[in-house]
């Protein structure tokens, strides 16, 4: 069974290839399932921005990696899972650690300082306020669409605090001024979602660094929404 899910992960890699644009995993609501990030580990694995790491790992490191630290298999069961022996495992877990290691955020960030920051960028970035923007960012900020060539976000990353605040605002004109906007836990931490008619149409992750924004995520993929559901009332 891990060998075919490493097989489905290798095709969807490929397929990704020619995807247009970024791409970025489903979002996940979490608000109203707490079990799902009940503990440390489990929290930082559903994480966005730790999902978006594990895609950078091949499915052979993100399945070890997966199966010693999330599911706490012991080795000689890794082993027999994924078809090498307990000497390669180690190996292939310890450059996936080195790998993510290189990429995670360097500080520790609370749910109330993440909700807070979140807000500030959502007020700012509404109201137009261009220099509320550039203070919340980090100089070197990326900001990553995904619209799955479906709805018109920015193809390829966007860099810089001026490009990524410009960018926002910007891209506000797309959507229309019927849509609603409000905060939901995605993926165990605060985020914007917004609904038109009640169906979500876009998803906002901000990735916090001391007291500013170094990265954004933002899910406009119609494909990746439609599950959330309809906005309650």
């Amino acid at each position: 069974m891990v060998r075919l899910c490493i097989n489905q992960a290798e095709s969807a890699r490929a397929q990704r290839e020619v995807y247009v644009g970024s791409w970025l995993p489903e979002p996940i609501l979490t608000g109203h399932h707490p079990e799902m990030v009940e503990t440390t580990m489990l929290g930082e694995t559903l994480s966005f921005a730790f999902l978006v790491l594990l895609e950078r790992l091949g499915p052979l490191e993100r399945a070890v990696f997966l199966l010693r630290e999330v599911f706490e298999y012991d080795y000689p069961e890794i082993a027999e899972m994924v078809g090498k022996s307990e000497a390669n495992c180690r190996q292939i877990l310890r450059r996936a650690h080195q790998h993510l290691d290189q990429h995670r955020p360097r500080f520790d960030v609370s749910r109330e300082q993440q909700a807070r920051l979140t807000e500030q960028f959502l007020r700012a970035s509404t109201s137009g306020d261009m220099q509320g923007l550039l203070n919340l960012l980090t100089d070197d900020i990326v900001f990553i669409g995904d619209g799955g060539g479906k709805v018109p976000v920015a193809l390829k990353p966007v860099h810089g605090a001026d490009k990524v605040a410009r960018g926002t605002t910007g891209g506000l004109r797309f959507f229309s001024p019927e849509m609603q906007t409000r905060m939901e836990e995605v993926n165990g931490k605060p985020a914007i979602i917004g609904y038109l008619d009640g169906h979500p149409c876009g998803v906002l992750m901000c990735e916090i660094e001391g007291e500013r924004i170094r990265q954004i995520y933002a899910v406009v993929n119609p494909e990746k929404l439609h599950w959330l559901g309809k906005q309650s009332v």
